[in-house]
């Protein structure tokens, strides 16, 4: 992203966390949130990855791309968040909390 003159960047911050919740409302219909980490289950070394759940707290079902593509997109836009932990992202909140620090939390 281009920075302006005085060092700061050109697309404010709050804008991009905005514009990615809208991104992946269009590629991912009836999200809610979407859990992050850097653990695929199906892959030895770590992997981003994705799960998505709807309002009602179900499983929305994606393709192992759709998960790798939005896990990136989440991690690209929070480089400094402590990744050793997966965070949920509310995509109407547009902010990723840790997931252990979320409660009411099903298993």
């Amino acid at each position: 992203m281009l920075a302006m003159p005085s060092g700061t960047l050109a697309c404010p911050h709050t804008a991009r966390q905005h514009r990615l919740a809208a991104q992946l409302t269009d590629m991912i219909p009836g999200a809610a949130t979407i859990r992050v980490s850097l653990t695929d289950p199906t892959q030895a070394w770590p992997h981003p990855h994705a799960i998505a759940k709807d309002a009602a707290g179900e499983a929305i079902e994606l393709n192992r791309t759709t998960a790798r593509v939005a896990a990136r997109w989440v991690l690209r836009v929070w480089p400094d968040a402590d990744w050793s932990r997966p965070h949920i992202f509310d995509l109407a909140a547009t902010t990723p909390t840790r997931s252990d620090l979320v409660v009411g939390r099903g298993r």
